[in-house]
């Protein structure tokens, strides 16, 4: 069988802020329509990695980037326009921060700066991506109420629904779960499930449990390297490269 061409490529990432370097030579890929795990300890260089996907270096004092991040073959360095990718590339950050505005109006931005103009088209895309987020049962009748009204759950679950309305190819997750109730993360695990059959997904967690009910494969960060990329039951119950990988999974340090 011959295997798919990644949707994202890592060659020799480094990254660094100021004199301080927290990622070094770090190669990986993500296939199309995976659910690609990323477990390690704080200060791992995980959140890192993440930013550097979306070109937040470019917003981010004294952050450096080197070497290749390839998606779908092009290295987004040589991307012109970092907000078209941006667009296709989609973050949701551990915090859920809805901005000052209605349900609606939050899920809508995005299409609107796009040009997206008529209502009915914009309801659309607001009850859709809404459904996607397992959130518009719970809020289709309050749509215009503040989302900063909402519960940290139902937060969370807005701030994935306005990074649908771009349309991403690549969403990249940050511990969502940090501040989410436990019923709440397994509905948006539900979320995820479905969601990677259009979206190729990229899930930083601090719950290795979580990685293992979700991951297709998983890379284990530590101390700003990759430790070892495996199909993620195999790190859980095979036989791994590394013996850090065994100790961290089973609870011993992390």
């Amino acid at each position: 069988m011959v295997s798919p061409e990644p949707k994202l490529s890592v060659r020799d990432l480094r990254i660094g802020y100021g004199d301080d370097v927290v990622l070094s030579g770090v190669s990986l890929d993500v296939y199309p329509n995976e659910i690609f795990g990323i477990i390690g300890p704080a200060g791992a260089g995980k959140t890192s990695f993440l930013r550097a996907l979306n070109r937040m270096e470019l917003f981010t004092d004294g952050m450096r980037v080197e070497g290749e991040i390839l998606f779908d073959g092009r290295n987004i360095a040589d991307v012109k326009n970092v907000y078209a990718l941006r667009r296709k590339i989609g973050v949701v950050f551990p915090l859920p921060v809805g901005l000052p505005m209605s349900i609606y109006d939050n899920v809508a931005l995005a299409p609107r700066l796009r040009g997206v103009k008529e209502k009915e088209a914009l309801d659309e895309i607001v009850e859709r991506c809404l459904t996607r987020a397992a959130l518009w049962d719970e809020v289709k009748d309050r749509l215009h109420a503040l989302g900063s009204l909402l519960s940290g759950g139902q937060q969370q679950r807005l701030t994935i629904a306005r990074a649908l309305s771009q349309d991403p190819e690549l969403l990249l997750l940050d511990e969502f779960s940090i501040a989410v109730d436990p019923v709440t993360t397994m509905r948006i695990e539900d979320v995820l499930r479905e969601l990677k059959e259009e979206v190729t997904i990229i899930m930083v967690t601090n719950l290795v449990q979580q990685a293992r009910r979700l991951a297709d494969r998983t890379a284990f960060f530590l101390d700003g390297t990759v430790v070892e990329v495996r199909p993620t039951e195999e790190l859980f119950t095979g036989e791994v490269h590394d013996p850090r990988t065994r100790d961290y999974v089973e609870g011993r340090f992390g």
